[in-house]
């Protein structure tokens, strides 16, 4: 039997998979997941969990059931390309034939001092639990602090808004105007957001040091009830421990099969990969889609093409609370409700899709 391991049941180990799964799947294969978790979690709506909008059962999508799948929980400590065997907590091994590598990404601080021991992430479930516990219990008028105005950062400070108006929030940018990246029209929309709905927006912000409830920007000291993370991210430990090629940013380079150039049997999806685009959990699913197509030619002893097609990705949605949205779908941007109602379909249909 041919033993393919999936590590990590996000959005690219999940859409491998329900392809996976389908009748043209060779008997002589087994597959495995191996998780942390019980069920696939939507992470693209961790913000609303912590922010006390969503309950923690709606991020939640099972994992499907077939006789053809095995689910190991656990905590994944290493990976030993040269054995073919990947280590969980409690010194327990599984060996592989083919491996897909989908473990996602951390934070990145920046070498911030105490950065990494006094704020809180929604990088994780785990983490995004106890964020949500700790603004719950913010003092009434109490000060929250987020650092890192991308899209996690904009949706996190938007919804905490709407959940709590007793609330000072500031959000802590680098740039000189909010969402820098994208058209001037949509940065100015969220940017004006905030300021009509009471949300101090720091430009141009420098974060120097954290220490307990207290942060420091350009060294001036800023007490906090709550210092929320949201300023960069970086591929799992694991991952960064691999002894392979990686780009700048430190994720992995792979070849147009998204596999590794020394190893055609371990493939990389998701965060953890060096791609053209940003990531995010539809470029996930592409590459999870090509896997599959590149594993199914394989095993019908096809003939690969050298580059296979460009992932086509749809655009970037984002909320601004349950009323309101930004959105940049091609060159069209989208501002108002429609991205909003947009973004809420979107999630529904794949909830759907999903079981």
């Amino acid at each position: 039997m041919q033993k393919l391991v999936i590590l990590g049941g996000g959005y690219g180990g999940m859409r491998i998979l329900q392809r996976l799964l389908t009748n043209d799947l060779p008997t002589d294969v087994e597959v495995t997941l191996v998780d942390k978790m019980p069920y696939h979690c939507l992470k693209t709506e961790y913000y609303a969990l912590a922010a006390g909008t969503e309950p923690d059962l709606h991020l939640r999508v099972n994992y499907p059931k077939d006789p053809r799948l095995t689910i190991k929980f656990g905590f994944i400590t290493s990976i030993d390309l040269d054995s073919k065997l990947v280590y969980l907590d409690k010194e327990e091994s599984i060996p592989y034939d083919t491996l897909i590598v989908g473990l996602g990404c951390e934070d990145k601080y920046h070498n911030v001092p105490g950065a990494p021991e006094h704020t809180f992430s929604i990088q994780s479930m785990e983490a995004t639990r106890k964020t949500y516990e700790q603004l719950s219990n913010v003092r009434p008028n109490g000060v929250v602090s987020i650092v890192g105005a991308g899209l996690s950062g904009v949706e996190l400070a938007s919804e905490l808004r709407e959940s709590r108006s007793d609330l000072t929030i500031k959000l802590f940018d680098r740039g000189e105007i909010i969402l820098s990246a994208f058209p001037k029209k949509l940065s100015n929309y969220v940017q004006n957001w905030f300021l009509d709905h009471g949300v101090d927006v720091i430009n141009k912000a420098n974060i120097t040091k954290v220490e307990p409830n207290i942060l420091y920007n350009h060294d001036e000291p800023i007490e906090c009830d709550a210092i929320i993370w949201t300023a960069g991210i970086q591929p799992n430990k694991v991952v960064r421990e691999l002894d392979v090629a990686k780009d700048q940013q430190g994720r992995v380079i792979i070849t147009p099969h998204h596999h590794l150039p020394a190893d055609e049997n371990v493939f990389i999806v998701g965060d953890c990969a060096s791609l053209p685009h940003a990531p995010s959990a539809q470029l996930a699913e592409g590459q999870g889609e090509q896997i599959v197509s590149v594993l199914k030619a394989r095993w019908s002893n096809e003939t690969l093409p050298e580059i296979l097609p460009k992932i086509k990705l749809k655009g970037v949605l984002g909320s601004l609370g349950k009323k309101h949205g930004f959105g940049l779908m091609g060159e069209r941007t989208l501002i108002g409700r429609v991205p909003r109602v947009l973004k809420s379909g979107v999630l529904w249909m794949y909830k759907y899709h999903s079981g």
